[in-house]
């Protein structure tokens, strides 16, 4: 296995303040629980206090709730010829069968591959974690970072369902409401949000400074 230099900023008494990001020392003796930051007064940690914990319930809640989030309607179209139940595949469908085959291909993958493969990412970073596994540190590290910029992307179909249902509303065409899928949905899309958001990359290196202690 390769070693990296472990020089870390914690290991010379630096610590990040989760609130303003300033840069602390502290002292040889102070407690984790009485210490806090110097600009903006907020407790110092040396990692985010109950991550794992944090990250694993947000993730398993996603996963739960993706589940009725692509079985689900996503949007229900009341018509005179009827009420129309449109799931996200079944809207793929009709953009692929309609010659709309670009549109279908970015609504399938902002909308089904990206969130699924958010779950799988997560999933990945913090099983390797809990198990202390030494694995591929810097790939993790900017996998970690991939997902927090491509968070808000999966939003699209969330999007799509406001801008249609304004327009049509405006042009008294039909009546379209977002559907319980929709929630799921949103759902799936915050939790795995916030999952990341808990989630301590700096975790993935702790195996490597505590071999060298």
């Amino acid at each position: 296995m390769p070693r990296y230099p472990l020089k870390t900023a914690a290991r010379h008494g630096l610590w990040s303040c989760h609130g303003c990001n300033l840069l602390c020392r502290l002292p040889a003796a102070a407690q984790q629980s009485a210490w806090h930051c110097p600009r903006c007064g907020a407790a110092l940690h040396r990692r985010k206090p109950h991550s794992l914990q944090y990250a694993w319930a947000f993730l398993i809640a996603a996963i739960i709730c993706y589940i009725p989030a692509n079985l689900l309607p996503i949007m229900l179209t009341d018509m005179l010829s009827g009420t129309q139940r449109d799931t996200i595949m079944s809207g793929v469908v009709y953009l692929w069968q309609g010659g709309s085959w670009p549109l279908a291909l970015v609504v399938f993958i902002a909308s089904v591959l990206v969130p699924l493969l958010k779950i799988l990412s997560m999933l990945l970073l913090l099983l390797t974690v809990h198990w202390r596994s030494r694995w591929a540190p810097r790939q993790r590290t900017r996998l970690y970072r991939l997902l927090e910029v491509v968070g808000p992307w999966s939003m699209l179909d969330i999007y799509v369902v406001g801008l249609l249902v304004a327009l049509v509303q405006l042009q008294s065409l039909a009546t379209i409401k977002a559907g319980p899928g929709a929630i799921a949905f949103g759902a799936v899309v915050v939790l795995t949000m916030l999952s990341a958001m808990y989630f301590d990359p700096r975790l993935i290196w702790d195996v490597f400074e505590d071999d060298d202690e």
